[in-house]
């Protein structure tokens, strides 16, 4: 899910198996957002009362001591990568600027947590959204200033549509494009591809015939220009054809990985920083259900629900091609994958969706630290 402190930033130095970004801690309250703000999408969402702001606790010459253990229970997991439990089922996550936290998001209940390793998950925003059937919270995204405007954006499912929103504290959340078809099926993603271009890639909410009509914003890579500020202007359409909505996910070269699923294949696709349309760059025939992606120069890190493992896929460098078969990690060991985002040291940050169609164990769901094998591939 970063440009400045986004999830593109964090992405610039890093390769899947060398090294693949950095990670972040914060704090949070609980406040009510000011209703006085005026919108179109008017119910009030809550916020934590403390800007997000990177917190150490227990570091060296701190005199806070580091958080106590939490005790022995049914959500404490005995996997060392298992970074938070027992949440509802997930939805994106990103890492957040500068280190050792990300922000994850639960579908159902549009409560966005902030969870570190060896902290509890602590609410910083819910949004009112229509949880039902496969709707509700479906991505989120940082503001490219982020470090600065604390702004954040989601994907969302209302009683009448999808949306994307842009979520500030002291504000309700204002509408930055409305209108994507619910169909049978909600699916969507989002992430800045400049710092000033939102990439926003819908579902076909189960009518392949909508990714084919222009005058829907169904089965459609959008491009939003300028999100931070209200505008009427359609979004301009990048590509078309998507199925059901995976992800997209910005590499530092600028081009835009994309995710999705169709009746026939899982497809991981390209375009160009220029905005041609490479697709596909690798087909999945036996639909192992892909998801979130994180990419970075030579590799693209792909969650998979059906085939429960994090997929890495070989990319490359010089020409962008896939001509080595993707492997898997990680599978069977957390169950059904669905969010992705890079992290330290060559780990990939994901979130589980066992709650969701799959067998939950006492601590799901759960975000997880992948540690990807050295040169971005194996199997485990």
């Amino acid at each position: 899910m970063t440009v400045g402190g986004t999830r593109r930033a964090a992405r610039r130095s890093f390769v899947l198996g060398a090294a693949v970004m950095a990670i972040v801690t914060a704090s949070a309250g609980c406040a009510r957002f000011d209703d006085s703000a005026s919108t179109e999408f008017s119910p009030e969402p809550t916020f934590g009362a403390a800007d997000i702001a990177p917190v150490e606790p227990g570091a060296p010459g701190s005199s806070t001591p580091p958080p106590p253990s939490p005790a022995a229970g049914p959500c404490v997991d005995p996997d060392p990568n298992v970074v938070a439990t027992c949440l509802d089922t997930l939805s994106g996550l990103v890492v957040l600027p500068g280190g050792a936290s990300a922000l994850v998001g639960e579908r159902r209940t549009g409560t966005v947590f902030q969870v570190a390793p060896g902290q509890t998950p602590r609410p910083v925003v819910t949004v009112p959204v229509d949880g039902d059937g496969d709707g509700g919270l479906l991505d989120i995204a940082l503001s490219p200033t982020y470090d600065e405007d604390r702004l954040l954006y989601a994907y969302i499912t209302t009683a009448t549509d999808n949306r994307v929103v842009r979520i500030a504290a002291g504000d309700v959340p204002k509408t930055v494009l409305a209108g994507i078809p619910r169909g049978s099926s909600s699916s969507g993603a989002l992430d800045f591809s400049s710092p000033d271009e939102l990439r926003v890639i819908t579902g076909d909410g189960g009518d392949p015939t909508a990714a084919a009509n222009p005058s829907s914003l169904a089965g459609k890579v959008l491009a939003v220009t300028d999100p931070r500020v209200d505008s009427t202007s359609a979004p301009r359409v990048v590509m078309s054809g998507i199925g059901r909505a995976g992800d997209v996910c910005i590499d530092a070269t600028g081009s835009t990985w994309v995710t999705d699923a169709t009746a026939t294949e899982d497809r991981l696709s390209r375009i160009t920083p220029e905005g041609a349309v490479v697709s596909p760059v690798w087909t999945w025939p036996d639909k192992p259900g892909v998801g979130g992606c994180a990419a970075a120069p030579g590799s693209v890190a792909v969650s998979m629900t059906g085939a429960r493992a994090l997929a890495l896929v070989p990319v490359d460098p010089d020409t962008n091609a896939v001509t080595t078969p993707p492997t898997l990690t990680a599978q069977d060991r957390y169950g059904r994958l669905r969010g992705a985002s890079l992290g330290a040291q060559g780990q990939v940050w994901v979130t589980t969706v066992n709650k969701d169609g799959g067998q939950p164990v006492p601590t799901d769901d759960r975000v997880v630290i992948v540690p990807v094998p050295a040169g971005g591939g194996g199997s485990d």
